[in-house]
């Protein structure tokens, strides 16, 4: 095991108390990245004791079609004049958060920034990205767990695990 649940939890609730501290007497919107946010996002919604909506957005990412990114599933909320918090599980290159942030901007919220439990910043190539809340650095390895999965299977679990 590389981190068991009761560190996930406990960093998770820390990164709850920064939001709800950020965005005290507003009404953030959530919006977690399919499929691997889920977890995250369910528990990271819990730690934040005050109003907030949740939305999701699916993208395919540049290795699913040769047109790169697109939307799979766009969101069902308006965004203009809103608070955004684009969760997401894990942050490698940043490409395709940098795509998702750039197009989300274009609708004028009112603020966006970035949560991710997990961030590789040694692997990325967008500087400019608005991450704001970061659970963990982690290495450069494969994980099942937590969100992640293997061939779409092992996200359920509540630690992360090393593949080896």
């Amino acid at each position: 095991m590389f981190l068991g649940s009761p560190e996930l939890l406990a960093r998770v609730g820390e990164l709850g108390a920064e939001l709800t501290r950020d965005y005290e007497r507003r009404e953030p919107l959530l919006v977690g990245a399919l499929r691997g946010c889920v977890p995250f996002l369910c528990d990271l919604s819990r730690a934040m004791p005050m109003v907030h909506a949740i939305d999701f957005v699916e993208l395919s990412g540049y290795g699913d079609d040769r047109d790169g990114i697109r939307f799979l599933k766009d969101l069902d909320a308006e965004i203009a004049g809103r608070d955004v918090v684009l969760v997401d599980s894990v942050i490698d290159t940043g490409l395709t958060m940098n795509h998702l942030v750039r197009s989300l901007r274009l609708r004028e919220p009112a603020s966006l920034h970035v949560a991710t439990l997990f961030e590789r910043p040694y692997r990325r190539l967008v500087d400019d990205l608005p991450v704001r809340y970061v659970g963990f650095t982690i290495p450069d390895e494969f994980f099942v767990g937590y969100g992640f999965a293997l061939e779409g299977r092992h996200r359920n679990l509540p630690d992360l695990r090393l593949v080896r």
